[in-house]
């Protein structure tokens, strides 16, 4: 049996937001430690909306009985987040923007010695 049929959209989503914790620890480029910081943020979002879910649930807006309503809260939550995240990340693109026009580096070890002398 293949390890892909065993991996459900949850495990994916772990795994997803795991492979960005490793490239946010790994890369010594700034630009693609931005990025793994959104796909953390990607595996996160994804997992927590899954986290949930109820097949055949109704929008709670449809008139549906009690028992068949999705609960919007935690979509709400994850609306916030997506806002949340994407401000984080150009934030972080603004300040890399100008520690490169500063510096002129993207990555972490030079940056550091620089900031040193």
């Amino acid at each position: 049996m293949a390890i892909v049929e065993l991996l459900t959209i949850s495990n994916l989503a772990v795994v997803i937001f795991f492979i960005g914790l490793y490239g946010a620890m790994s890369q010594r480029n700034i630009i693609k430690t931005i990025m793994s910081v959104g796909i953390m943020d990607l595996g996160a979002i994804t997992f927590f909306m899954l986290a949930n879910y109820q097949p055949g649930a109704r929008p709670p807006v449809s008139g549906t009985p009690v028992e068949n309503m999705a609960d919007p809260v935690p979509q709400a939550l994850m609306i916030t987040a997506i806002v949340i995240g994407v401000s984080v990340i150009a934030m972080c693109l603004a300040m890399y923007m100008r520690v490169a026009y500063r510096y002129g580096t993207a990555d972490w070890k030079i940056l550091i010695r620089r900031l040193e002398k």
